[in-house]
């Protein structure tokens, strides 16, 4: 007990003994880094790459022609896979077409029928692939 009170003061007292602000300015000055990396500076050049350039759609974000039935539900004769995900679900979620016991299964009307390939329950995993050939 009377060490732990010993160190409890330690802290409390004013006087911290070999910390003492005379003797740490200079024994707690750390060297700098050598192999610290610097960050590049930004000149007229690159910072004008980055401004100016707009890089056009590539991948599954670039537009792509869709066949007459995938234009029937997206709306579009022109459309990134991306946007044509989110309206055939925005389609299907406008119309109530998901199984109410597993909403994890489209049930086909007509027209999802005709993109899904004649399939009358389509699982939400496999809606990416079956889109796939409705893209010209």
């Amino acid at each position: 007990m009377a060490a732990s009170s010993a160190i409890f003061s330690a802290f409390i007292s004013s006087q911290t003994g070999p910390f003492s602000a005379k003797s740490s300015s200079s024994s707690l000055r750390l060297p700098l880094p050598t192999n610290v990396r610097m960050g590049r500076a930004v000149t007229q050049a690159t910072a004008s790459k980055h401004a100016t350039g707009t890089r056009r759609p590539r991948g599954i974000m670039k537009p792509q022609r869709v066949s007459p039935e995938m234009q029937a539900v997206v709306g579009d004769p022109e459309i990134p896979r991306t946007q044509a995900l989110k309206r055939i679900w925005a389609y299907i979620k406008e119309r109530n077409l998901q199984d109410p016991e597993n909403r994890r299964v489209i049930i086909c009307d007509e027209k999802l029928k005709k993109i899904f390939g004649g399939k009358d329950r389509v699982g939400f995993l496999e809606v990416a692939g079956l889109i796939s050939p409705h893209f010209l």
